[in-house]
């Protein structure tokens, strides 16, 4: 049983990587200064996704728990792990946990940023 979910989960992941790795081949970023649009896109596309196969899951049953972890947990999370973070953050708020949703979106911007900064300057700086 674990074995077939690991392997819907792979075979999700790494199509979604691919499908991102193709759509920011498409929308390149000529200059490290400029907007980032091939990551905005899959971004915002992943939470779209995310959102549809949540709202499939919950509304239809034809979406099976293997079904879920190939789609959501695979496909979606190979194609963007921002997908993943908003939705945690949409079940706090169905399930009316506020103080938490803001505390769990504050401390992933404000110490994930933090933590890429970190992990760039101590490379490149230290």
């Amino acid at each position: 049983m674990i074995g077939t979910q690991i392997l819907l989960v792979a075979l999700g992941g790494s199509a979604g990587s691919v499908i991102r790795y193709l759509i920011g081949r498409l929308l390149p970023v000529t200059n490290p200064a400029s907007f980032p649009f091939g990551t905005l896109v899959v971004n915002i596309t992943g939470c779209l996704l995310i959102g549809i196969f949540y709202g499939l899951s919950v509304k239809q049953d034809w979406m099976t728990a293997n079904m879920r972890l190939l789609l959501m947990t695979g496909f979606c999370g190979g194609f963007t792990t921002f997908s993943a973070f908003t939705l945690e953050g949409m079940n706090l708020l169905n399930n009316q946990q506020l103080i938490l949703f803001l505390l769990y979106f504050a401390v992933s911007i404000i110490v994930g940023l933090s933590a890429t900064f970190l992990g760039y300057w101590l490379i490149a700086k230290g």
